[in-house]
């Protein structure tokens, strides 16, 4: 399978990424394995009628999961599929209960829960799914070579789609922290200890809206619908994250001397 060129680290890297994002993605989407799995998912999902029917072929429930960013919970077949089989129509229903969003996106994307109807007929429903679990596994790829890189990558679209939702700015807040990647760049783009989650979650809200009102001028998420402020947002993720792996053996004077080179 073509692996993403990254040939650097740091703001260098991310940059030379973005300006060959398009030509990479596409080699990426043309890979031989990729296709096997994406054309698998476009021949037989629609033969599904059940949650129980989809966790219970391996090749489907790999795309599925890989859309939504949790190709770790292949082997999670019970959890998976009591996630799809409550829906998200009733307040108590598992995906409800979880604080990563993206959970409940994935059942939402199905409509195998009481009171919802099965999704996978639809027009567009399986281009839908394929782009996505193209572009997730991209950011899968990239992140093999550098974590930071996958966070940024799934930041791009995520942040702006989060800034447009029609919630309060609390409710965004939340859903942001508890999104695992998105949590990982807010933390470092505003320069907060990871142990912050440990504190009540109430707190944490403050912690999070106080440090962007100081580092972006605003704590309103609805801002970062702006392009330039999503940029800028992952340039002091990545710059942050660079500082971090640089100073374990390295002086100020270095550090500084190689971001001025990147």
């Amino acid at each position: 399978m073509y692996q993403p060129v990254i040939p650097m680290g740091g703001l260098a890297g991310w940059r030379f990424l973005q300006q060959t994002y398009d030509t990479q993605f596409e080699a990426f989407s043309k890979s031989t394995e990729l296709k096997r799995d994406t054309d698998y998912f476009r021949d037989n999902i629609g033969a599904v009628s059940t949650a129980e029917d989809l966790v219970s072929d391996r090749r489907l429930l790999s795309v599925t999961l890989g859309a939504f960013g949790l190709q770790d919970d292949i082997n999670n077949r019970f959890f998976i599929q009591k996630m799809l089989e409550e829906g998200t129509t009733n307040e108590d229903a598992l995906a409800n209960r979880f604080t990563d969003p993206r959970y409940k996106e994935m059942s939402e994307a199905f409509g195998f829960g009481p009171g919802e109807y099965l999704k996978t007929g639809e027009a567009g429903f399986v281009d839908a799914i394929i782009n996505r679990f193209e572009t997730s596994s991209f950011e899968v790829a990239a992140g093999e070579q550098d974590e930071s890189m996958r966070i940024a990558l799934y930041a791009q679209h995520e942040v702006a789609e989060l800034a447009g939702a029609d919630k309060s700015n609390d409710a965004k807040w939340f859903t942001l922290m508890g999104d695992p990647p998105m949590r990982a760049l807010f933390e470092k783009a505003l320069n907060l200890p990871s142990s912050i989650g440990q504190i009540d979650v109430d707190q944490q809200l403050g912690v999070f809206k106080d440090r962007a009102q100081a580092v972006f001028g605003t704590d309103q998420l609805a801002d970062f619908a702006n392009p330039e402020m999503v940029e800028d947002l992952i340039t002091k993720y990545v710059v942050r994250n660079q500082i971090a792996s640089f100073s374990a053996g390295m002086t100020g004077q270095s550090i500084a001397l190689t971001l001025l080179q990147s």
